[in-house]
């Protein structure tokens, strides 16, 4: 059946379905191969998604397919934009939200057993958990219980249970790794550096400092006004050299922070243009082996900075690792922010290059404005900046060696074997640039969970911004403060069959999961199964409230990583009463020191060590990767 048959002959039921639940998109809006039932009691698959029926041949792509979603009746501009963002992509999501039409009612966790997703040419197959039914439409949904390989064709079978009707669908995913792929391939071959008028990858040093003695003040351009604030340089890191600089890197970006998107099979888009990143670099103690220091690359989190590297550098310098951070996009305020350093007596002022923007027009720069795509495009979120951020971060590894801070002749930073680790929002898009650069020789990421949306969905600090997402798309369902003004009804994973009683829950439902597919190619579970398990180890904190501990676990199954996880145990210590999602930068916590030296420890030497030694507040490997399945949040609205 073509696409273009298939719209007719489902027309009338989208159009029901619309009415239902107030937004087409909301319903099984591209159920394939829709047909009578057998009548009341033997309820039977009349339909189902995804299906490859709902794509259209595409020789540019790497799938060989191009997704064909229907573009009527789809609900707000907001959600029919992201249909359009959609209908661009080679293939459906590698967790799609599966939807079967049933003739009549059915016991949803029943349901649920008859419904398996295998790889088209055998072999592997998996069933299906966050079971959702529908009883208005006579629907239910559910997700693959494992996550899909990219670019890959499956087949969906429904067994139809009395009578047993079967329905079968052919779907392929997307190419969701091509794109950083291609710009890491970019990198290699020198064509990105060239297309963006770089001559070659390398820091410039704009200032350096002995940390003993040195003090630092920031001035923020917050646009409209300059904040002015103290920077904190760690006495347990004192004794070594503070390098402040910056480098060149080819940006993708465009003005509303997207990527283009261009066929798969193609190598990718070509740079528009160049920027000047900033980088801080604590270099330890001592004078460097031949060749330079070895050096971790570090990755701060959401709203904070490349100052961070000097909170996440203090064992590293102990154990004879030099650490280097830059800004993620849209961080660091305003390009007018600058560094006042006061070092023996003398007072240097140097820009930090500050990557913020006035994205609203309003006069002011947070601390994360930039960080999103605008506009038409703002379904797609962080997606391209996660993944330019990941492509800066490789731009700068390739840019380290050799470096000569003291113009002394020797290096004092070596390129070889480069290591990366990450906190929270760094352990985010550092999976990223693990799984997609091999020049990352090991790496730590640290409290780290995707995908975003699910992030923002769970996290009580994020939840917020999708309030602000579905307000945009007209989907807000609920007056109660308390549920953030919607209420979702979605399951957990190893959680049972949530029965919709929620107006507008279904429509949430599927705006949240198409906003997800969309941005799949910029989250970490995407490209957790490219890391080699000895290549990292995760680490996660019981109880995090801010990325929460299902979306950790979300990454740790996608790559196989269990027996790379350790898990701290804050609700085992003195500090249990507060949010452990900062433990290792909160300097004063036990916990700071011993995750630091886990850190060294494996980038150092590739050597995973058990912080506490039998103590019971580390877990090295994490025991069961089910204890991460529960929402540990204090905050009841957010259980379906």
């Amino acid at each position: 059946m073509t696409p273009l048959s298939w719209r007719r002959s489902t027309a009338a039921l989208v159009g029901t379905l619309a009415l239902t639940t107030g937004f087409a998109a909301g319903a099984p809006s591209a159920l394939a191969h829709p047909g009578p039932g057998p009548g009341p009691g033997k309820a039977v698959p009349l339909s189902v998604f995804p299906s490859d029926d709902l794509t259209v041949a595409d020789p540019g792509q790497l799938t060989g397919r191009r997704v064909a979603l229907p573009a009527t009746d789809c609900g707000a501009p907001v959600s029919c934009g992201l249909v359009q963002e959609l209908d661009q992509l080679d293939g459906f999501d590698l967790d799609p939200r599966i939807a079967v039409q049933f003739s009549g009612p059915v016991d949803p966790a029943a349901a649920a057993a008859r419904i398996t997703v295998t790889a088209a040419h055998g072999g592997w197959r998996t069933g299906v958990d966050r079971v959702v039914w529908d009883p208005a439409t006579n629907t239910l949904y559910a997700h693959p219980a494992e996550q899909l390989a990219p670019a890959t064709t499956y087949r969906l079978r429904v067994q139809g249970g009395p009578v047993d009707k079967t329905a079968h669908e052919r779907f392929t995913t997307m190419s969701a790794t091509d794109g950083l792929l291609d710009l890491r391939r970019q990198l290699d071959s020198g064509s990105a550096f060239a297309a963006a008028g770089i001559t070659a990858p390398g820091l410039q040093v704009e200032g350096s400092f002995p940390a003993t003695g040195t003090t630092v003040t920031w001035t923020q351009d917050q646009g409209a006004t300059d904040v002015t604030a103290p920077v904190v340089v760690p006495q347990a890191a004192t004794g070594g050299t503070l390098v402040l600089g910056s480098y060149l890197a080819p940006t993708w970006l465009q003005p509303d922070v997207t990527i283009d998107q261009t066929p798969t099979r193609d190598a990718g888009p070509a740079p528009v243009g160049q920027q000047r990143l900033p980088f801080v670099a604590v270099l330890p103690p001592g004078t460097p082996p031949p060749g330079g220091w070895p050096v971790a690359v570090f990755g701060h989190g959401f709203t904070t900075n490349d100052t961070n590297v000097l909170l996440a550098a203090v064992a590293n310098s102990q154990q004879g690792i030099a650490t280097i951070g830059t800004n993620v996009v849209g961080h660091g305020y305003g390009p007018g922010s600058s560094y006042t350093v006061t070092s023996g007596g003398t007072t240097t002022t140097l820009s930090s290059h500050g990557r913020g923007v006035d994205q609203d027009g309003n006069g002011q720069i947070t601390s994360t404005e930039g960080s999103s795509a605008t506009g038409a495009a703002a379904a797609q979120s962080s997606r391209d900046a996660l993944r330019q951020t990941a492509a800066d971060l490789m731009t700068l590894i390739r840019s380290v060696g050799g470096t000569d801070v003291d113009a002394d002749g020797t290096p004092d930073l070596s390129g070889d074997d480069v290591t990366y680790f990450g906190q929270s929002f760094g352990g985010i898009y550092g999976t990223m640039l693990t799984g997609a650069d091999p020049a990352v020789t090991r790496s730590v990421l640290n409290v780290p969970g995707g995908p975003i949306t699910e992030i923002s969905r769970l996290s009580p600090s994020f939840r917020p911004l999708t309030t602000a997402a579905l307000q945009a798309a007209g989907l807000l369902n609920s007056t109660d403060p308390t549920r953030n003004l919607f209420q979702e009804q979605l399951p957990l994973r190893g959680e049972g069959p949530v029965t919709v009683t929620v107006p507008g829950a279904v429509a949430i439902q599927e705006y949240l999961a198409r906003a997800t597919w969309l941005a799949r190619p910029g989250s970490p579970e995407t490209f957790a199964p490219l890391i080699e398990p000895e290549r990292t180890l995760i680490q996660v904190a019981f109880g995090d409230q801010t990325v929460p501990n299902p979306t950790a676990y979300t990454i740790i199954a996608a790559g196989d990583l269990e027996s790379r996880t350790s898990l701290y145990r804050n609700d085992r210590t003195a500090n249990a009463a507060n949010n452990p999602h900062s433990f290792l930068l909160a300097l004063l916590l036990p916990a700071a020191a011993q995750g630091q030296a886990q850190v060294a420890a494996f980038l150092g030497r590739g050597e995973v060590i058990d912080p506490d030694g039998a103590g019971a507040v580390w877990e090295v490997p994490i025991s069961d990767p089910a204890v991460l399945l529960p929402l540990n949040s204090p905050q009841p609205a957010l259980r379906p």
